[in-house]
């Protein structure tokens, strides 16, 4: 605001306005040209004048009235701003009021309802020429911001002159419409001088005449240097706000071609960890087909032997399924390590729940694993692999939590469930185990990067799990830290919601 009140009293002193505020929108000054003087307007709340009211409704205001902090009368010029508050003008009359009593007789200007506001004898001011009513005293003291409305200062006689208190001889009255809404310019001369005082009077009509003008010129001014300040101001703040704002959006650009590299690493990471896990059920998975192949190979020899080709057909047909159910397990295991895209594929659920069945085959052994068998028409959105990535990775945090090495289940148990909504088009799937369950501040942080409440465990895999089924258009959360699952003890385990859109 420093920057604004040297502008607003620079503007002051060049254009000879006695004050220059800015109000904001509740009606109070934030900024004025006499900010460092005793009588600043600094803080002052000017809600209540007619003039900002005017301003803030219809654009533009206009009041003479007294000031509530200096005390002395001025016509106040104010123009709403753009944020609601206003602009606001402070003219005095102290200078016209100085040449009036210079050039003799008693001059003042009256408002339409003849209360006196300008005047060469400053103990007239706020006096009224006629007789006012209770509204019209207390619409002008609540307009002017005078204390009291002073009785005429003058007593008429019954030849039309005037007296007044203290001066000498009787005064002519000669009045002139001001042609501004009623205001009018009077002149009082020596009832003695009245011939030459007529000379004066049109140097006196010709002033108030310049005072019209003048204002008028003062205004159109400050409205002209007040629109060409703000709209330079207005300029300069566009070119400085469109640089930063390119740089802002060159810096998001970079953190978000960043923040997709790092998500494409992480997932890389939980792919690649993921695939140690399981390499090891795999590889038992494998080891029992091979067993079988070894066995099924010798005794074909010895079939073939004794010609009995009969059986030896029947060991080969064995021997190829076995080396299948390899093929199909070891496929499992390369699909994990590769990179795959969504691209608008779409795979069966119920091929996705066997391959990740598959996958841990040898850890849900001793577990009352539930997963349910389903029509082979019913397809989601996403690829194969990646649904699997999801189905694993909730798992096996299913089987950890179950076979934990500080409180193993004695009744493991794990449910998936799975319900359709073909009228919403997507499909639930709900991951249930019988374990610990899940603490709240623990579940607060179960989808933050590399919070984990294992020692071994990157804090990775659900992260990655919940990235994939959004890319999938589905979601992933954790529908309840315990009560999943009750077991023979009393204690509940955890449960995770995998929404997937159906394909069409």
């Amino acid at each position: 605001m420093a920057v604004l009140n040297g502008k607003l009293k620079d503007l002051a002193q060049t254009t000879g306005a006695s004050a220059i505020y800015v109000v904001n929108r509740a009606g109070r000054a934030i900024a004025a040209s006499n900010w460092d003087k005793p009588y600043s307007f600094v803080g002052s709340n000017y809600s209540f004048r007619r003039y900002i009211r005017e301003a803030q409704n219809s654009g533009a205001g206009r009041q003479f009235a007294l000031g509530t902090v200096s005390r002395k009368p001025g016509l106040y010029l104010a123009q709403r701003t753009r944020g609601g508050g206003a602009v606001v003008v402070k003219l005095e009359f102290d200078w016209i009021e100085d040449q009036w009593r210079q050039a003799g007789g008693i001059t003042f200007v009256t408002n339409p309802m003849g209360v006196i506001f300008v005047t060469s004898r400053p103990a007239w001011r706020f006096a009224a020429t006629r007789e006012l009513n209770a509204q019209e005293r207390a619409q002008t003291q609540r307009d002017s911001g005078a204390n009291a409305i002073h009785p005429r200062p003058w007593d008429q006689r019954r030849d039309g002159l005037l007296e007044v208190p203290g001066r000498e001889g009787p005064f002519v009255r000669i009045d002139t419409p001001g042609g501004n809404e009623g205001w009018q310019l009077f002149l009082l001369l020596p009832a003695k001088g009245a011939v030459a005082g007529q000379a004066r009077l049109v140097g006196v009509t010709a002033g108030g005449g310049a005072l019209v003008v003048s204002l008028f010129v003062l205004w159109l001014l400050l409205r002209s240097r007040r629109r060409r300040a703000r709209t330079l101001e207005l300029e300069s703040a566009v070119v400085a706000r469109t640089a930063q704002l390119r740089e802002e959006m060159e810096q998001r650009a970079q953190v978000e071609s960043r923040a997709a590299q790092l998500r494409e690493e992480l997932r890389l990471a939980n792919r690649l960890a993921t695939l140690g896990q399981v390499s090891a059920s795999v590889a038992h998975e494998t080891a029992q087909p091979v067993s079988a192949i070894r066995n099924y190979a010798a005794n074909a020899k010895v079939f073939l032997e004794r010609g009995d080709s009969e059986q030896v057909a029947e060991n080969l047909g064995a021997i190829d399924r076995l080396a299948e159910r390899i093929g199909v397990v070891t496929a499992q295991l390369r699909g994990f390590a590769r990179k795959k895209t969504v691209g608008g594929t779409q795979c069966a659920l119920g091929e996705v729940l066997e391959g990740a069945e598959l996958l841990l085959r040898d850890r849900l052994v001793g577990v009352d694993a539930v997963i349910p068998d389903l029509s082979a028409d019913l397809l989601v959105t996403g690829d194969k692999v990646r649904g699997e990535q999801i189905l694993v990775n909730l798992l096996q945090n299913a089987l950890d939590a179950l076979g934990g090495h500080l409180t193993p289940r004695a009744d493991p148990r794990i449910v998936i469930e799975v319900a359709v909504d073909r009228p919403r088009g997507q499909v639930a799937v709900v991951v249930r185990d019988n374990g610990p369950g899940i603490s709240d501040e623990v579940a607060e942080k179960l989808f933050t990067p590399f919070a984990t409440s294992r020692e071994e465990g990157l804090g990775l895999g659900l992260v990655i799990a919940q990235d994939i089924a959004a890319e999938f258009g589905g979601s992933l959360r954790c529908m309840m830290a315990r009560g999943a699952l009750p077991s023979a003890q009393g204690q509940g385990g955890a449960a995770f919601e995998l929404i997937l859109r159906i394909a069409r």
